[in-house]
């Protein structure tokens, strides 16, 4: 999975996160594009169809070069697996939690006073804001993790997290105050994160993608 970042452009509810069984395999494989061999986002309409893929630069609100060309990872010969937290480049560890999912809303309309506008031109407040559904993000249930971050996990640090993972972040999601919200939405996913997280964690190793966890050889669907 790509790392687990804001787009600024879109108006979102806070992530809801499904309970999670932790004695079943999460049931799906993370996607991977063929071409750059990196992780991609699945997002949704609002009938649960799957509309599109993301790269992860993307997710970041970069450009890429090429269209998704969507894969299990297990069918990616070695994948790039990247740090779903910082964007670090080798992932050590996976783990397990309760998919969150992230309704994601498009702005269609505004409304001001007449005599506001007016008086105030294009500086003229909201009085309302309406809004149709985009697209739903889906996070799912593996979330990959550098050795940094790993730490900050274990010793269940949030805060020490969210500083982590900020500062890794692109200056256009981070300036004045676009921080104050990236560290909010942060706080929920991360917080969702670490109220539904599995006991165990798979390492990733060389041929293990999926992670070696202790209680199997490798956590597959």
């Amino acid at each position: 999975m790509p790392p687990h970042f804001p787009r600024p452009e879109e108006f979102a509810h806070p992530p809801e996160a499904a309970a999670l069984d932790t004695g079943m395999t999460p049931g799906q494989e993370p996607m991977y594009c063929r071409r750059c061999r990196r992780g991609l986002n699945i997002r949704f309409n609002d009938l649960g169809l799957i509309v599109g893929y993301l790269h992860a630069a993307e997710q970041r609100g970069q450009q890429s070069d090429h269209r998704p060309e969507p894969a299990p990872i297990t069918e990616i010969p070695d994948p790039i697996i990247e740090c779903d937290f910082c964007s670090a480049p080798e992932a050590a560890w996976i783990y397990q939690c309760a998919n969150q999912v992230t309704d994601a809303r498009r702005i269609t309309g505004q409304v001001v006073s007449v005599n506001d506008y007016r008086s105030r031109h294009h500086a003229a407040r909201v009085r309302r804001t309406d809004t149709e559904h985009a697209i739903t993000q889906a996070w799912g249930e593996r979330w990959t993790a550098c050795q940094g971050c790993t730490d900050l996990i274990e010793a269940r640090d949030l805060y020490g997290l969210i500083r982590r993972v900020t500062d890794a972040m692109p200056a256009k999601l981070t300036r004045g105050k676009h921080l104050m919200r990236t560290r909010g939405e942060l706080h929920d996913r991360f917080s969702a994160v670490f109220d539904t997280l599995a006991p165990s964690r798979g390492q990733i190793t060389p041929g293990h993608p999926l992670g070696i966890w202790p209680d199997t050889t490798e956590k597959t669907s």
